[in-house]
């Protein structure tokens, strides 16, 4: 009995070692998640997202931010950090899809494992892999709401499109194409924004992804044409901003605005018919997926592979609208908002 007990301990302690090994050995792990901003809705939820995913992976998580959509030069600092702290892994949204391409590759080389989320490097091949909404899709599906719901009118429309800043990175250029694409617009050149010519298109702004810069950027288009109808925003923040702009000018109402991200305030907007339609995307996933092929990649030096036929790992999107129209398939708001974040 005693020989058994004994026995029965140095069981129970060498099983204790293992997993306290085990333990360390994740705790061991070191990533880093760089977003564009620590203020957009979006992500916001995507920290939230990564955070509680590396802790339950057991991973120690940094994470860093841009003063402001565009700020390159905070971004570049942050990964030259995740570099001197050994990161197994950067998650980031890049802020410019070109200018942050040398970093990356010098992270690479240093033995990290980069993804992308919500915004694809350029070339996209310069990191490992891209988690992200097949945002020329997100805004091929706004643009085809618009034109059906104007109907025939689609032919009259006077159509301002609010983007995201003068660099021009992917995200920005996928969405902004794709609404016009949508909408049934000749996009010339579909990495280039504004080259179009079809007298429709009143005009483009950019906007920083913002409210103040979305206000701004309608304002400065209503005074090119004050009986704009149709306003598509690279995402909803500048939606809102932009209806503040419209509402302040008595013009609140007989504008289609259309938006993509599908963050819980702008599916409510949506419900109170500011917006009329936007396109969900998934930053909780987008994040999980990314800490999850981190550790994987710690374990085993596995990367994750892209979804079939595309260039990045496609996590999804689901247009949100209250007025459906036949051929393209969307979710009410009140559906939307059992899927939405933030």
């Amino acid at each position: 009995m005693k020989s058994a007990s004994i026995k029965t301990l140095f069981g129970a302690t060498a099983l204790g070692l293992v997993g306290l090994a085990g333990a360390a050995q994740a705790q061991d792990i070191g990533a880093c998640l760089i977003t564009k901003t620590d203020t957009n809705p979006f992500f916001v939820k995507m920290k939230e997202g990564a955070s509680a995913a590396a802790e339950e992976a057991g991973i120690n998580l940094s994470t860093y931010a841009g003063k402001y959509d565009g700020d390159v030069e905070t971004q570049i600092a942050a990964v030259e950090s995740c570099i001197a702290s050994g990161a197994k892994g950067i998650l980031i949204t890049p802020t410019d899809s070109r200018a942050l391409v040398p970093i990356i590759t010098q992270a690479r080389e240093a033995g990290s494992l980069v993804i992308a989320l919500d915004t694809q490097f350029e070339p996209a091949d310069a990191a490992d892999a891209t988690f992200a909404t097949d945002n020329f899709k997100a805004g091929e599906l706004i643009g085809q709401w618009a034109a059906a719901t104007l109907g025939d009118e689609a032919a009259n429309a006077k159509i301002a499109l609010l983007d995201l800043n003068a660099s021009e990175v992917s995200v920005d250029y996928q969405r902004d194409q794709g609404f016009l694409t949508g909408f049934g617009i000749d996009v010339k050149n579909p990495t280039d924004i504004g080259d179009e010519d079809d007298p429709r298109i009143v005009g483009n702004d950019v906007t920083d992804g913002s409210p103040d810069g979305g206000r701004t950027a309608m304002e400065n288009l209503l005074q090119i044409d004050p009986d704009i109808n149709v306003v598509y925003t690279i995402n909803e923040p500048a939606a809102a901003g932009a209806y503040e702009a419209l509402k302040s000018l008595g013009k609140g109402e007989g504008v289609l605005i259309v938006s993509v991200d599908g963050g819980c305030p702008g599916v409510k907007d949506i419900e109170a018919g500011i917006i009329g339609a936007t396109s969900m995307q998934f930053p909780l996933l987008m994040a999980s997926k990314g800490i999850e092929a981190i550790k994987t990649f710690a374990e085993t030096g596995e990367k994750p592979q892209n979804s079939e036929g595309l260039d990045f790992f496609n996590t999804g999107v689901e247009l949100i609208t209250d007025a459906p129209v036949d051929g393209i398939p969307s979710i009410t708001s009140a559906e939307g908002l059992e899927k939405c974040w933030g």
